[in-house]
C-alpha cells in the first residue's frame, strides 16, 4: 500500500469484542474508566477527519487521548462513545516548507528528546515525565525543567494542525501559524495555553523559536546544557520541628521570589522541593544546574546554603522515591551527568508512573510572593496528620520564572508570566475504598492553605491562580471554591474572553467539550 493510501485508509477500530479494549479505556489515573463503543487508533490527519466526521454525523460524544495523563475525567467518562487514540501520530521530522520541526501529537517527551537531541542537539523544552505526549501537554502551555532558561514550550510553537468542525457540521483540518498575517492565527494562539479538548483535535505541531535564523534544524530550537549538575538531598521528618519545616519552605520561596526575573543569572538553576507527608520519612529536594555555566558549582553551593539557612537539621541523601521522582541517594554529593542521561534517569525510574492500579488526586497553584504564615501553618498541619499514613502524599514546589516571565501575559494564552514558583498537591493510592479518604485530605489541605481567599489561590499579590495542565474539577464547585473568582479566571485570567470568542468561531457546535471546557460567550 502506498503512503498516500495508508494515510487515507480507515483507522483501526477497537471495540469491546477485542482483547486489547481494557488497555485503551483508561489513562494513568484509574479513578476514571470509560466504556466507549469504540477506540479509533488513528495514524494520519485524514483518519482523524474521518473519525470526527463520523462522530458528528452519528451524534456520538468523542474524546481524545494523547497519552492518558489527564488528571480529571475529561477523556474517560460515562458520556464518551468514541475515543480517538493519538498514539500512532508519532512522527518527528524537519519540514523544509515551514522551516520548522514538526512533531505529532502522540509523540511522548522521551521520544522527542531521544529523537531531536542526538540528531540536531536541540530540544523542545518540555516536561520531566517520559510518557506524557505532546497533544495535551503543549496546548496547556507546557512547563518543563528548562523553563527558566528557555521559557514554556508554547513560546517556541510556530504552527498547529487542528481538525475542527464548522457550523454546518463539516470536519476539516486547519493549519494555524503565529504569522501576523495568518487569518487562522487566533486558532494558533488558543493552543498556546488554552488547554486540550477545547477547539478541535490537534494532529501535529511545528516548532521554531522566535528569532531563529537560517534553515538548519540545528539552529531552530533551544539547545539544552551538554551537562547538568545534579543534586538531590533530603531532611528527615523525625528531626524537623514545625518551625524548621516552615523555615525550609519559606527559604525556598524567598530564593525564587528574589530570582524570578527573565534575565536573572540564576536562571541556570531549577529546583523541586517535595514536601512529603510525615509517613514518607523525608522531605526532599532535587536541584539541576546548567553545568556549562561558569559559576555552576558556586550557584549550587549558594542555593543550598540559602535553603538551609536557619535549619539545624543537616540534609542527607534522598533515599526514598518522592512524587514523580525516584530515590536518588547517589546525588547527595552533586554529580555531573550528560543532559540526555539525566533526562532518562529522572523521567523513567519511578515505578509509580507505571502502576496499573494507580489512583490519584491533584491540585495546583502559582505563587508570586512568599507564603503568608497561615498557609505554611496549614501545610504543616496536614502533612503531619496522624489519621493519614501514606508516603505518596506530597506538595511539590517547583521553579518558575526566568525566561517564562519575559513574555507578555497576552502574547500567548498561558497568562501566568510573573510567578516565582508553582505548587502541585499530589496524592497516590491503590484501593478504591480509600478514594474518599485521600480526595478529602487534598481538599482539606488545599482549602485551608487558601482559606483567606475562598479556598482557592485567586490572582492577587501573593497567589496567581492554577495550572490548566493540572486540571481540578473542584475549582468549579461552590462547595470548595467560595471565592468570587470562577475556575476559568484561575486558569486563564484576562485571556478567557478571547478564548471564548475563538471557541465560538472554531467550534460553534461545541463538539469538543469536557467538564471544564471553554464556553462560548453566549453560554
Amino acid at each position: 500500500m502506498s503512503e498516500e493510501a495508508t494515510r487515507k485508509a480507515a483507522a483501526i477500530t477497537v471495540t469491546k469484542a477485542d482483547r486489547q479494549y481494557p488497555d485503551l479505556i483508561s489513562g494513568l489515573n484509574q479513578r476514571y474508566v470509560a466504556a466507549p463503543e469504540s477506540i479509533r487508533m488513528v495514524t494520519s490527519t485524514e483518519q482523524v477527519v474521518a473519525a470526527v466526521q463520523e462522530a458528528v454525523d452519528r451524534g456520538k460524544r468523542l474524546s481524545v487521548r494523547s497519552s492518558g495523563h489527564c488528571y480529571e475525567d475529561f477523556v474517560f467518562n460515562s458520556e464518551v462513545r468514541i475515543v480517538l487514540d493519538m498514539a500512532g501520530m508519532n512522527d518527528i521530522s524537519y519540514d523544509r516548507h515551514r522551516n520548522a520541526v514538526v512533531v505529532g501529537s502522540g509523540v511522548t517527551n522521551l521520544r522527542m528528546y531521544q529523537n531531536l537531541y542526538p540528531k540536531w542537539g536541540v530540544v523542545i523544552p518540555a516536561g520531566f515525565c517520559y510518557s506524557v505526549a505532546m497533544g495535551g501537554h503543549v496546548s496547556g502551555g507546557a512547563w518543563g525543567p528548562l523553563c527558566r532558561m528557555h521559557g514554556l514550550v508554547v513560546d517556541h510553537l510556530y504552527a498547529v494542525e487542528v481538525v475542527v468542525v464548522d457550523r454546518g457540521g463539516r470536519a476539516r483540518a486547519v493549519v494555524a501559524t503565529r504569522d501576523e498575517d495568518d487569518p487562522n492565527r487566533d486558532l494558533w494562539w488558543a493552543h498556546t495555553g488554552g488547554g486540550g479538548g477545547n477547539f478541535g483535535v490537534v494532529t501535529r505541531y511545528w516548532f521554531r523559536s522566535p528569532g531563529a535564523r537560517g534553515a538548519d534544524p540545528h539552529d531552530l530550537l533551544p539547545k539544552p546544557p551538554a551537562e547538568l549538575l545534579v543534586s538531590a538531598v533530603s531532611w528527615p521528618w523525625s528531626e524537623l520541628s514545625r518551625e524548621e519545616f516552615i523555615r525550609l519552605a519559606r527559604n525556598y520561596a524567598a530564593w525564587h521570589v528574589a530570582n524570578l526575573g527573565p534575565d536573572d543569572r540564576h536562571s541556570a538553576l531549577i529546583s523541586q522541593l517535595v514536601l512529603n507527608h510525615r509517613s514518607a520519612g523525608q522531605v526532599g529536594m532535587l536541584v539541576l544546574v546548567d553545568a556549562s555555566a561558569p559559576d555552576a558549582e558556586q550557584l549550587l553551593t549558594e542555593y543550598l546554603k540559602q535553603i538551609n539557612d536557619g535549619i539545624t537539621v543537616r540534609n542527607g541523601p534522598m533515599t526514598e522515591a518522592m512524587g514523580d521522582l525516584p530515590a536518588l541517594p547517589q546525588f547527595a554529593v552533586a554529580r555531573r551527568l550528560p543532559w540526555l542521561q539525566a533526562v532518562r534517569l529522572l523521567g523513567t525510574t519511578n515505578s509509580v508512573l507505571n502502576d496499573p492500579t494507580l489512583r490519584a488526586e491533584y491540585k495546583s497553584s502559582f505563587m508570586r510572593a512568599n507564603f503568608p504564615d497561615g498557609q505554611l501553618e496549614a501545610l504543616y498541619k496536614h502533612l503531619t496528620r496522624d489519621d493519614i499514613d501514606n508516603p505518596n502524599i506530597s506538595v511539590q514546589l517547583t521553579s518558575y520564572g526566568g525566561r517564562i516571565n519575559a513574555v507578555d501575559p497576552a502574547a500567548t494564552a498561558a497568562p501566568h508570566r510573573d510567578a516565582a514558583f508553582k505548587m502541585l498537591w499530589q496524592v497516590f493510592w491503590n484501593d478504591e475504598a480509600d478514594d474518599d479518604t485521600y480526595v478529602n485530605w487534598a481538599r482539606e489541605c488545599y482549602g485551608e492553605v487558601y482559606a483567606a481567599t475562598g479556598g482557592v489561590p485567586v490572582p492577587n499579590e501573593v497567589t496567581d491562580g492554577c495550572y490548566v495542565n493540572y486540571p481540578d474539577a473542584d475549582l468549579g464547585d461552590p462547595r470548595f471554591n467560595t471565592s468570587s473568582t470562577p475556575w476559568h479566571e484561575l486558569y486563564y485570567k484576562q485571556n478567557y474572553p478571547r478564548l471564548q470568542r475563538i471557541k465560538q468561531k472554531w467550534d460553534p457546535r461545541n463538539v469538543f467539550r469536557h467538564g471544564q471546557s471553554i464556553q462560548p460567550p453566549a453560554a
